[in-house]
């Protein structure tokens, strides 16, 4: 056990005593398509908060092996606008208590994050942001470059440097959390509710009465359903193409790196969009960096050396240390990424299949609260208040939430 697992954190056994491995049945009430942390969020929510588990999630790989496996783990919700904030907030709150949900350490450690502004647009920007969060209820204030300073010591704060430290928006409560284990305790929880987590069972297509789909074809045989609720992240709009379902959505590579395990020397989060990259340290030590999306639409996980090239420039400029640790290893996932940077969920033009798609760079983050408000809105038929905004019907209504205007909207 690392110097930097919490005290008292007993790590778990392996996955595979956790779960069962079934053959999938005839039909089920419910068919989730996509057995990341969104899936398996709804999955365990779907049977705690409304007693439905006569369900199915299907997995076209291992169970999290998707973006939950490809992420950097950033937990915060300081958003800009009243409707990102709200879910984003309802989630943090689920993150501060879910380890005793789930009756698993998930390693939630509250570190705090700083997004820090280097010309006068982004302080302007970043003051409106904290603002708007205290207006919501949520931990947020503007600090100096000393400041900044005194919460992460590594950090450049020179006037000479080519994206000066001009100060940074800091939310306390923000922080990260080890994601296999997160996926892991609500898969856990879902089985011994009784639903049935199907691995390596890919959607080929789709059967279809009028506005209702009554099966969903698998490589592992066609299951009958009485709902479809579509969790797919990068591949939602595949899988709306079988459906002629056509959505704005885009994806893209984003990539990330880890270093070699070193001592305890980043206490908090950094964030830069002007510079774009993103630091943490992992609870084993290593140093944990994102980067900006891949310019390119694809679906494989990976990416462009020159997007690394520069993410590592920028990082040593902010952080002169970095300049002596050695890259690990690197990797992409796979971002879903609307026009207006926030996400598509609720019904689809088919009566019966509802869609949770488009969280670009903030799906981990969202794990819980999409989890909790998509099973709602499985449940109930219709959106939870929380989702209500995010509808597909936005992209022709014009109601848009633009978090691309906004100050660091990603990751």
């Amino acid at each position: 056990m690392s110097a930097r697992t919490p005290p008292g954190a007993h790590l778990p056994e392996h996955p595979d005593f956790l779960w069962r491995n079934p053959e999938p049945k005839k039909s089920y009430h419910v068919v989730i398509v996509g057995g990341g942390g969104h899936g398996l969020a709804t999955a365990h929510y779907l049977a705690k908060n409304h007693g439905i588990t006569d369900v199915a999630v299907l997995e076209k790989g291992w169970l999290a092996g998707g973006n939950m496996a490809r992420n950097t783990t950033l937990i915060r919700s300081n958003y800009l606008w009243d409707e990102s904030a709200a879910i984003y907030e309802h989630s943090l709150k689920l993150w501060e208590g879910l380890a005793d949900d789930l009756g698993y350490p998930i390693l939630f450690s509250q570190r705090g994050v700083l997004n820090l502004a280097h010309t006068e647009q982004d302080v302007r920007d970043s003051v409106r942001r904290v603002e708007a969060n205290r207006l919501n209820g949520i931990d947020a204030e503007w600090i100096g470059p000393e400041r900044v300073k005194e919460i992460c010591p590594i950090v450049n704060i020179a006037e000479d440097i080519r994206y000066p430290v001009q100060g940074a928006t800091y939310q306390p409560r923000a922080g990260i959390a080890k994601h296999d284990y997160v996926a892991w305790g609500f898969a856990r929880r879902a089985d011994e509710a009784g639903i049935d987590l199907i691995q390596d069972c890919a959607v080929t297509g789709f059967t279809v009465d009028g506005d209702r789909v009554t099966g969903v074809r698998t490589t592992r045989g066609d299951i009958a359903c009485g709902t479809v609720a579509l969790c797919a992240a990068g591949h939602t709009s595949v899988l709306l193409d079988m459906l002629g379902v056509r959505t704005p959505l885009q994806s893209h590579p984003l990539q990330a790196l880890v270093s070699e395990l070193l001592e305890p020397v980043h206490p908090t989060i950094v964030m830069s969009n002007a510079v774009h990259v993103y630091v943490s340290q992992a609870h084993k030590g290593e140093l944990v960096m994102g980067a900006g999306v891949d310019s390119y639409n694809g679906y494989g996980q990976r990416g462009a050396f020159h997007i690394i090239e520069r993410q590592m420039a920028a990082a040593v400029e902010l952080f002169p240390v970095f300049a002596r640790a050695h890259l690990l290893r690197s990797w992409a996932g796979i971002v879903d990424v609307t026009p207006d940077a926030s996400p598509i969920v609720g019904h689809t033009p088919y009566e019966n299949v509802f869609v949770n798609s488009g969280w670009g760079t903030g799906g981990f983050k969202a794990t819980p609260g999409i989890g909790w408000c998509y099973a709602h809105t499985i449940a109930h038929g219709k959106p939870h208040p929380y989702v209500a905004p995010f509808g597909l019907d936005r992209f022709t209504t014009g109601a848009l939430v633009d978090e691309h205007g906004a100050a660091a909207v990603a990751h």
